[in-house]
């Protein structure tokens, strides 16, 4: 008799866009504003305080046509 398991993961993804259209692209300020609530939302999905750092790879940043797409994921089983 086989045995094994058998689970549902729902994908949850989080992302803060910033436009960046041609000729001038993003503001670093505006950059600096959703990095600072993307890094807010994760700490507090996760439980981080904020005396304690981030891993490198907590949040990504990804370049699209004419945005800068800041994100995080996580999985949760699904009942």
């Amino acid at each position: 008799m086989a045995e094994f398991s058998f689970e549902t993961v729902t994908r949850t993804i989080r992302r803060w866009i910033v436009p960046a259209a041609d000729p001038w692209g993003a503001a670093a300020a505006e950059i600096g504003k959703a990095w600072a609530v993307a890094e807010r939302a994760y700490r507090d999905h996760h439980g981080i305080p904020d005396e304690q750092p981030l891993h490198d790879d907590a949040l990504r940043f990804h370049v699209r046509d004419e945005e800068i797409v800041i994100s995080f994921e996580y999985e949760q089983p699904t009942p």
